[in-house]
């Protein structure tokens, strides 16, 4: 009897546990479809100040420098909350070697995701450690926080190249996309015959357009992230929670072969009394 409660204290625990995963399963499922909406919204957003940026540079063909002197800067956006599998080591796979051996020119790794940065602590590429987005609506301060560090960075650096790496929520593959200095590309043929009116100077429009796309495009990235990890998270739970039904389904059948187990022995047990009880009127 004491195994079979053992086994039943057991079975109880996996209950508590599966319920724990499933609610966990829910939450992602609902956060994902949230972020499926948002991430359309920002889509378009992106889309249309690179149209406005792409008409613009059809008659003003501006185009930041590149940087020459300092560091490549790569931002990495982890998962702030576990059951995700190998994400973050995903990611940081995905890193490219160093492009030169000199000191001044070694990679700067801006991290998002508390289990990103548990990962990099005392590495010294890292330039800032930030905790990341559970929720849609915490990435717009996680943005803030991050164009902060950006900003340092720029007042040490100058001009410097960002490169954004996280997971695509489509194929869960690793994106690698080229923030700054953006719209390297020559400009496109213009699709008007007149040049747009402005009412502040060309370079001054062009600076203040950057600033928007630099704030969508990471809103994008963001947004993609974190769907990315809820998606993962799914389905690392999903796993999990099969293999717990498995394990309950082979422990209710051990307790079902030891609830037998002490069924005959009980009737064994009345039996022998009844025979010890019937002996003497032999």
């Amino acid at each position: 009897m004491t195994a079979r409660r053992e086994i039943e204290r057991h079975l109880q625990s996996l209950g508590d546990i599966r319920g724990i995963m499933t609610s966990m399963k829910t939450l992602a499922l609902l956060e994902t479809r949230k972020l499926m909406r948002r991430l359309a919204t920002q889509g378009r957003v992106v889309d249309s100040i690179e149209a406005a940026a792409s008409d613009f540079r059809g008659f003003f063909p501006f185009a930041p420098s590149p940087p020459k002197d300092s560091p490549p800067v790569y931002l990495l956006f982890g998962s702030e909350r576990g059951f995700c599998g190998d994400f973050n080591e995903a990611l940081l796979d995905a890193l490219p070697s160093p492009p030169s051996t000199d000191a001044l020119r070694s990679p700067l790794l801006l991290a998002v995701g508390r289990k990103l940065c548990s990962r990099l602590e005392g590495d010294p590429r890292v330039a800032a450690l930030l905790d990341g987005a559970s929720v849609a609506e915490e990435v717009e301060q996680i943005l803030n926080r991050l164009v902060g560090k950006l900003t340092t960075i720029q007042q040490r650096y100058g001009a410097f190249s960002l490169t954004a790496l996280y997971h695509n929520a489509d194929d869960n593959g690793i994106q690698t996309v080229r923030v700054l200095p953006p719209f390297q590309e020559p400009p496109p043929p213009s699709r008007f015959g007149y040049p747009p009116r402005l009412t502040v100077e060309a370079e001054t429009f062009f600076s203040e357009l950057l600033d928007h796309y630099l704030f969508a495009a990471l809103h994008a990235m963001a947004y993609t992230s974190l769907l990315a990890e809820n998606h993962r998270r799914m389905v690392h739970l999903e796993g999990a929670i099969h293999r717990l039904e498995q394990d309950s389904a082979e422990l209710s059948r051990k307790r079902n072969t030891l609830r037998q187990e002490e069924i005959t022995e009980e009737i064994e047990v009345i039996m022998l009394s009844v025979e010890a009880t019937l002996a003497p009127a032999r």
